[in-house]
């Protein structure tokens, strides 16, 4: 059984990256290549990930490029990252699509700041999911009652942990957020 805690423990941790890969989407006052790259724009009739039709550049503190491999899928990226609805300028110059990134105001921050909050509540709630699964599963597996208890208290524990590092990630964005 201490083999599906270790399991539990893996599960947590990917669950935490998950969450780290969602913050990293929500736009900053920097520009990174996260706001777009997961796009998808029409291409041959197939919806495709903007970083699979050409390469996105930070050009400066404002301004980010994607030069597209094909200059005809050009327009329907610029049309995509438009209906993305991602607050960005975009005007396309050739196969390179530009975007200009609006300075932030204190609304939108707080805007993002609650949208943070919002995924963070997702990933708790993942987390209690599982914790929720695993305790189905010791329960399940025919212990003594006081072994399948401390079972139960150190993924708890884990659960704690992962709800810590869930705060801290918040904080830490959200701090971002305000500069």
């Amino acid at each position: 059984m201490n083999t599906d805690l270790k399991g539990f423990a893996r599960e947590l941790s990917d669950a935490i990256g998950h969450f780290r890969e969602d913050l990293q989407g929500v736009r900053t006052n920097r520009p990174t290549s996260r706001l777009v790259e997961d796009v998808t724009a029409e291409y041959f009739g197939q919806m495709t990930p903007i970083k699979q039709l050409g390469s996105i550049m930070v050009v400066s503190s404002q301004e980010m490029s994607v030069s597209v491999w094909d200059a005809g899928a050009a327009p329907a990226v610029g049309k995509a990252i438009e209906a993305a609805n991602l607050g960005l300028s975009v005007s396309v110059d050739g196969s390179t699509v530009r975007l200009r990134l609006p300075t932030l105001t204190n609304e939108r921050r707080e805007e993002l700041v609650k949208l943070v909050k919002s995924l963070s509540e997702k990933a708790r709630i993942r987390v209690r999911g599982m914790r929720d699964d695993i305790n189905k599963k010791i329960k399940a597996f025919g212990v003594p009652e006081d072994a399948q208890f401390s079972m139960k208290e150190e993924a708890q524990e884990l659960t704690d942990a992962a709800n810590k590092d869930i705060d801290t990630l918040v904080a830490a964005k959200s701090a971002e957020l305000r500069e």
